[in-house]
């Protein structure tokens, strides 16, 4: 079992940044898969961000070069690095673990005012 908290969403002006983590507990994530996923209002939930086991990455093109996925093996924490965000990126983020089944944390809410 693996639980995920995620925290850091709020409110930011477009162009500000927001950095979002994902602290895990009950077992040590360093090996897995990892991922950010979005999901705005009305709209089906989305992976924007993703870390494989081996540390590659990748990225929606809608994030591409202004988000940036990254983890903390000693705080066994993942990061999402928000920059130029958009009105478009307002939504709950969640941190989703793969390990033979999907862990999902709670969600944080990100609003971007133009």
């Amino acid at each position: 079992q693996v639980q995920l908290v995620e925290s850091g969403g709020g409110l930011v002006q477009a162009g500000g940044s927001l950095r979002l983590s994902c602290a895990a507990s009950g077992r040590m994530i360093s090996r897995n898969a990892m991922g950010w996923y979005r999901q705005a209002p009305g709209k089906q939930r989305e992976l924007v961000a993703y870390m494989s086991s081996g540390g590659s990455t990748n990225y929606a093109d809608s994030v591409k070069g202004r988000f940036t996925i990254s983890r903390d093996n000693a705080k066994n924490t993942v990061y999402l690095q928000m920059d130029s965000l958009k009105p478009e990126d307002t939504a709950v983020y969640y941190c989703a673990a793969f390990l033979g089944r999907n862990y999902w944390g709670q969600g944080t809410q990100v609003t971007v005012s133009s």
